[in-house]
């Protein structure tokens, strides 16, 4: 017996004088999802299967052998820390040292073997356990270590030329190890502490002085802390497996999440830009996970992701200009980023950047210190056991010019807060800066201590406050935004009117110009388009 022709995809849709939701053999077709009414209309129109993102095509790229920082033996300590902080002037690296703890500052453009003998950073007397650089100064970076002090040091324009042994600043407040340092993100002199005492302490670092002690919170130790945009509540991680949110001024535990990750291993919790939390943890299975939080509701996550069944902590890094979050695993040979949207499932999978060596530790540098002319959006500095590797991660661009959509106004390392005004309740975002023409920030001053206590003093400015400033004290609040000096209109002397003619003329003069190469750029661009469409 022969067999019979296959049927055609039209038998198996309708036959002729078939309902339209009956098979060739009168056997019904279940209507299509989403499908309200008989027929197939609505199967006609096909549903995107990838998700359009900008971000879908960013790709990795290690910089070549001679632009690495060689020769380094980074730290063995056993602690969850990234053991490097980069800003874009320096690298600091925590290494191996007898005797006490050390880290290495290394200007940006020294690269290359680095030599045994080359100054390091060795006032702890026990090993550094985090590092963090000021972001409000890109001259001073504060330690922790296990000798249970918190140091702040002013490291010299253009590094270290002989060991810097004594730091600034000293503060003392934990009986036990501190293990992870958090400067506030819009407030001048303010830091925060954690140690495995499982106290929380706020320091004012101009003086020297505990603002907050925040003890009895967390009855384990904790992972990690991270400041809310604006500084005004931190999240924690503990080894309880709570997800706290507290408010440091108050004293007080917003709110809880018990369980986030029902593993035992590590996990950590970071502040988005919108008030959720994004949270790395582990599965009771021992599965690594990623999960989103909602402040307003915290019984279910917005989103959870499973990712594999490695044993290294995952270490997340926000840019909250792109909302972008990159997971780096202690041991890992891997970086991936997700994107954070308001659609689900909230947490979008872009891509991984994988390498041969495991990580050791990660570096991430501030977004002022990218280079915007070639649409790179992150750098990463990672530390193999004898190396730190810059890892460059760019959006490819036709086009040479700058990129709005990839460079929103991003945080400058002017603050916008005082540590008094804080204290006293004030509360504001990061200041603003714009990427366009690669801002350069104004000249560092030098960061001096007063040890005059803010909360002991009836005045609400005391009378010679330290500062780690960008440049000298504003006269008005509105002078902090960096604006022009404003040009003198009055009835002034000849000389300053013929200077005032002077400058509008040849603010006039630039202006032309400007609009002139913006014409034959214009130009240009057009002969381009139609030498790449073939239209010669």
């Amino acid at each position: 017996m022969g067999l019979s022709p296959p049927l055609s995809a039209a038998c198996w849709a309708t036959r002729p004088g078939a309902a339209a939701s009956e098979g060739c053999f009168g056997v019904p077709i279940p209507p299509p999802p989403g499908d309200v009414g008989p027929g197939f209309a609505p199967a006609m129109s096909f549903r995107k299967v990838v998700r359009q993102s900008k971000f879908r095509h960013v790709f990795g790229q290690p910089v070549k052998t001679e632009q690495c920082y060689d020769d380094i033996r980074v730290s063995r300590v056993t602690w969850d820390s990234t053991f490097c902080a980069v800003n874009p002037s320096f690298v600091a690296i925590i290494v191996e040292a007898s005797g006490g703890g050390a880290f290495l500052v290394l200007p940006l453009h020294k690269t290359g073997r680095i030599d045994k003998s080359y100054p390091t950073v060795c006032g702890h007397t026990g090993p550094v356990l985090d590092i963090e650089w000021c972001p409000h100064n890109d001259h001073v970076i504060a330690s922790g270590s296990e000798d249970c002090t918190v140091m702040v040091w002013q490291v010299p324009e253009g590094g270290l030329v002989q060991p810097l042994t004594e730091p600034v600043v000293v503060m003392e407040g934990h009986s036990k190890r501190v293990g992870i340092i958090a400067w506030h993100p819009s407030t001048r002199n303010v830091l925060l502490s954690a140690g495995c005492d499982n106290v929380v302490l706020i320091w004012n670092v101009g003086t020297g002085e505990e603002l907050y002690r925040l003890e009895g919170m967390h009855p384990d130790l904790i992972y990690s802390v991270s400041w809310s945009r604006d500084g005004s509540r931190f999240c924690t991680a503990c080894k309880d497996k709570s997800v706290r949110v507290i408010d440091p001024r108050r004293g007080t535990v917003l709110l809880e999440k018990e369980r986030a990750h029902e593993g035992a291993r590590p996990m950590r919790a970071i502040f988005l830009a919108d008030g959720k939390i994004f949270t790395t943890g582990f599965s009771r299975m021992s599965e690594r996970q990623l999960a989103l939080w909602d402040t307003e509701n915290l019984e279910e996550p917005m989103g959870l992701q499973e990712l594999d069944s490695s044993n290294g902590a995952l270490l997340p890094f926000y840019d909250p200009d792109t909302n972008v979050v990159y997971v780096c695993g202690k041991g890992d040979s891997s970086i991936r980023y997700f994107e954070i949207t308001e659609e689900p499932p909230y947490i979008h999978f872009l891509n991984t950047f994988t390498s041969k060596e495991p990580q050791r530790g990660m570096g991430w540098m501030p977004k002022r210190g990218l280079d915007v002319s070639k649409c790179e959006i992150a750098r990463f500095y990672k530390l193999h056991e004898r190396k730190c590797e810059p890892i460059i991660m760019t959006v490819p661009r036709k086009s040479d010019l700058f990129q709005d959509d990839l460079y929103p106004d991003t945080a400058g390392p002017d603050p916008a807060l005082e540590a008094e005004e804080w204290v006293a309740g004030q509360t504001a975002g990061p200041l603003l800066v714009s990427l366009r023409q690669a801002y350069v920030p104004s000249k560092q001053r030098e960061l001096k201590v007063n040890r005059h206590s803010l909360l002991h003093d009836g005045r609400s400015a005391p009378t010679a406050t330290a500062t780690a400033s960008a440049a000298p004290a504003p006269t008005a609040p509105s002078s902090r935004l960096s604006a022009p000096p404003a040009l003198s209109t009055g009835t002034g002397s000849p000389a300053a009117g013929g200077r005032l003619d002077e400058v509008l003329q040849e603010v006039a003069a630039l202006r032309a110009l400007v609009a002139e190469q913006g014409q034959r750029i214009a130009r240009l661009e057009e002969q381009l388009s139609r030498l790449e469409n073939g239209h010669v």
